[in-house]
């Protein structure tokens, strides 16, 4: 019997670590696997002359996930390359928030605008009300937002 650490890709819930220990579980020769979704890991026991290293990766990406085999031997150049890769996804993540936001706030003033002017007495413009107050604006006013829905993705 062998044990292997192999590294993840691809897992975000426990039913995605659940989906590739079963995948895995299902080889013949396969023991045992374990996955740990927090550290994007699987160690599998299994029998070598049965199993190889190839075979269990494989059975990963059929279904769906990314695997390779963790090298328990790395040095502080890669975990430096970790740290910038999350560096890069906060700042990412960073200006997608701006971005929605700025999105966000005409959305809602010309989906909302005549609930603002109820609530809290804000005025609205005259061409606001022209232009979506009504039933005769309801495709002017149906399209307005969802331009402006999809070019907050387009934008991303």
């Amino acid at each position: 019997m062998q044990k292997v650490k192999f590294d993840i890709q691809g897992m975000t819930c426990s039913s995605c670590s659940s989906h590739v220990e079963k995948a895995t579980n299902k080889l013949e020769g396969v023991k045992s696997a374990n996955v740990n979704l927090l550290s994007n890991n699987m160690i599998v026991e299994y029998d070598e002359s049965i199993l190889d290293n190839n075979k269990i990766v494989q059975a990963v990406i059929d279904a769906g996930y990314g695997a390779n085999i963790s090298e328990e031997k790395k040095n502080s150049k890669s975990k430096e390359e970790k740290q910038d890769n999350v560096q890069d996804n906060i700042r990412t993540m960073k200006k997608r928030l701006v971005i929605s936001i700025c999105f966000l706030i005409p959305l809602m003033y010309i989906s909302m605008h005549h609930m603002f002017y109820k609530w809290f007495g804000l005025p609205i413009p005259e061409f606001i009300k022209n232009t979506f107050d009504g039933v005769e604006n309801a495709i002017t006013f149906g399209f307005t937002r969802f331009f402006i829905t999809t070019s907050n993705y387009i934008c991303k």
